[in-house]
């Protein structure tokens, strides 16, 4: 039975991957314990700490096959933890006692934290081969699209000219500094934990800090400075990169299932038969990959910021807040290895209309020209005056008025802007046909200009109309 769509058999793959919850599976993160109690037997046979063939004993019975998993259930309701539990069934396992010698100067937290941090080194390697496959995609994109013109947006208001490339670029720029914080956080991140019952490895006298290094060195880890029981950065550290980094995933989406909106259409998700399908409108082709890494980077944040709370421990064991980490880091690997899938996913075959990318450039162009054309003229005026020309001749088609103090610098930035636009003509003389006493005749020389402009209508240069929905544009410019 599952309850989850972590565990779903319908949704399992499509908010998580297989890899990764094997990883976090109960079989994986006993058999870490496991490898943990053989490695730590090995170490103090080889300080001395405990008789050689005790450690052989340990190391044979340390296998996953010989741990009954209904039994340890039983035992980690009853005691709290599943490490003595564990313990114990190895114990029962060795010939002639020499179980006893597990575990020795360990505690609980040693081997729960230390298996924590060989999960998320397993984990993180996921996580590697992700992020390097969708910076590949989006370093391909930005090759291909590099001098794609398409429309830069402001505030979801069409804005200067970008290309398709350089948006891609922005996106990989992002994803390279992830793979930088990634190598970087390694070596804080990746450090084992063993401490004995309060960190001070008391039990073990003066061998405690060798068999500390000889263990680390068989679990390929690094020897911490000293106890972090109660000192939770390195999981924090990590969670907040995966937050990090699905954030961006979570841009990707975003930016994607705005471009796939029928007003705009000029990139989709890669296309299979019946995905996206709509069982009341069959000409839809809805997002999807979007929409599940919306909702998995989302929750990521929000577990992201619970494993934080396990930052604020009591003393050198806490009560209560490492439990939180139990919880929430496998559920933010598992949402986040998710996202990774379906970005990865849906970057490798993404659709791109670069007609459709030009169509809109052209047919907005000269409103997307102003913002330059006005900072020329704001150079020779006033730039707070020059600018709040455009505005006001924006508001001037929903009954806004402009005074006769505005005409000369209307005149000076219409000398500049207005012979390029027919958006921008139509704006200009509902703008000025506002003012008292104004001449529109220079108006209707620039309109006359962009009647004979290559490309217009009027010259027979058009391009073909796009969609009714882009038929209807602001105070009632018609195409």
């Amino acid at each position: 039975m599952t309850a989850t769509a972590l565990d779903s058999a319908i949704f399992c793959d499509i908010f998580s991957t297989l890899q990764m919850r094997r990883i976090f599976s109960d079989e994986a993160r006993t058999s870490y314990c496991l490898e943990i109690e053989a490695a730590l037997a090995r170490a103090q046979a080889r300080v001395g700490i405990i008789p050689e063939h005790a450690a052989r004993e340990i190391v044979h019975q340390c296998r996953i096959e010989n741990i009954d998993f209904a039994r340890l259930k039983k035992q980690t309701e009853r005691i709290g933890y599943p490490i003595l539990g564990i313990v114990q069934q190895i114990v029962e396992l060795c010939a002639e006692g020499l179980g006893e010698w597990c575990h020795w100067g360990a505690t609980t937290q040693d081997i729960t934290d230390t298996a924590a941090i060989l999960q998320v080194r397993a984990a993180l390697e996921l996580v590697e081969q992700d992020m390097d496959a969708i910076a590949s995609a989006l370093a391909d994109l930005s090759r291909r699209y590099r001098d794609t013109p398409m429309a830069g947006r402001s505030n979801l208001q069409q804005a200067v000219p970008l290309t398709f490339g350089f948006k891609t670029a922005a996106l990989l720029a992002a994803m390279q500094r992830h793979r930088e914080r990634l190598a970087q956080l390694r070596p804080r991140v990746l450090v084992g934990e063993f401490g004995g019952a309060v960190g001070t490895l008391a039990s073990l006298g003066s061998d405690g800090l060798k068999v500390q290094a000889e263990l680390m060195q068989e679990l390929g880890l690094g020897q911490p400075d000293i106890a972090w029981h109660t000192l939770r950065d390195r999981i924090g550290e990590v969670a907040c990169f995966l937050g990090l980094l699905t954030g961006t995933l979570g841009k990707i989406s975003m930016d994607v299932k705005l471009l796939m909106q029928t007003e705009v259409a000029e990139v989709y998700e890669p296309f299979h038969e019946g995905r996206g399908s709509s069982s009341t409108m069959p000409q839809k082709r809805n997002p999807i990959s979007c929409l599940y890494i919306h909702a998995a980077t989302a929750l990521v944040r929000q577990q992201v910021a619970a494993l934080l709370e396990a930052a604020v421990a009591d003393h050198e064991r806490s009560t209560g807040p490492w439990e939180i980490e139990w919880i929430a880091l496998p559920e933010i690997f598992l949402l986040a290895s998710g996202a990774l899938a379906q970005t990865k996913l849906m970057l490798s075959g993404l659709e791109v209309d670069v007609d459709r990318m030009r169509a809109l450039v052209v047919l907005f162009g000269a409103r997307r020209r102003a913002g330059r054309e006005t900072c020329a003229v704001g150079r020779e005026r006033d730039g707070a005056e020059v600018g709040a020309l455009p505005y006001a001749a924006r508001r001037s088609g929903r009954g806004g008025g402009v005074g006769r103090r505005d005409l000369d610098g209307h005149r000076a930035w219409r000398r500049l802007c207005w012979r390029r636009s027919r958006y921008m003509r139509s704006m200009l003389v509902g703008m000025t046909c506002r003012l008292r006493k104004c001449d529109v005749t220079p108006l209707q020389r620039a309109g006359d200009f962009v009647k004979r402009m290559p490309g217009s209508c009027t010259s027979g240069g058009c391009l073909p109309r796009p969609g009714p929905s882009l038929t209807i544009l602001p105070d009632g410019v018609s195409l």
